[in-house]
């Protein structure tokens, strides 16, 4: 894990077995990064920006209400790890608007737009946004009933 100090750090938490914090897995938020750091034996330390995540969802089990706890699961545009999940954290509600707002942060901070990700992050069997626009003036030209872009 890179050299964070503690003025830096944000938010930081464990993944909670029931309400307890007895986990080898510990999150770390910075201004402008999430840090992931997994196992006791083999450890794995994991670094993403903010800038790169693109959506967010939070769930809640039954068992997670009960102790207090939920899972945020981040979805992002990198390579390595397209999905992270911060597994049974404390207030998770509010540190899943914590993130939001970081992410709007250094987007706004680093001059970031959405369509840098769009046409990357397109499912499977749906052509990119890129394949929809033919004549780059950022308006589908698809005109069938399967276009549903909305730019």
């Amino acid at each position: 894990m890179a050299r964070v100090t503690d003025e830096d750090i944000l938010w930081k938490d464990r993944k909670h077995w029931l309400w307890f914090p007895f986990s080898f897995t510990k999150y770390q938020v910075t201004k402008d990064r999430l840090y992931v750091q997994r196992g006791f034996f083999n450890t794995v330390y994991d670094e993403t920006l903010l800038y790169r995540i693109v959506d967010f969802r939070m769930t809640r089990t039954l068992g997670q209400k009960l102790c207090g706890t939920g899972t945020i699961h981040i979805f992002t545009r990198v390579d390595v790890q397209r999905e992270l999940e911060l597994k049974n954290i404390c207030h998770c509600a509010d540190v899943n608007r914590l993130l939001s707002g970081l992410v709007e942060d250094i987007r706004n901070e680093k001059k970031v737009v959405g369509k840098e990700f769009y046409g990357a992050m397109a499912p499977a069997g749906r052509p990119d946004f890129d394949a929809m626009d033919d004549d780059d003036d950022c308006d589908c030209d698809m005109h069938d009933d399967d276009c549903d872009c909305d730019m």
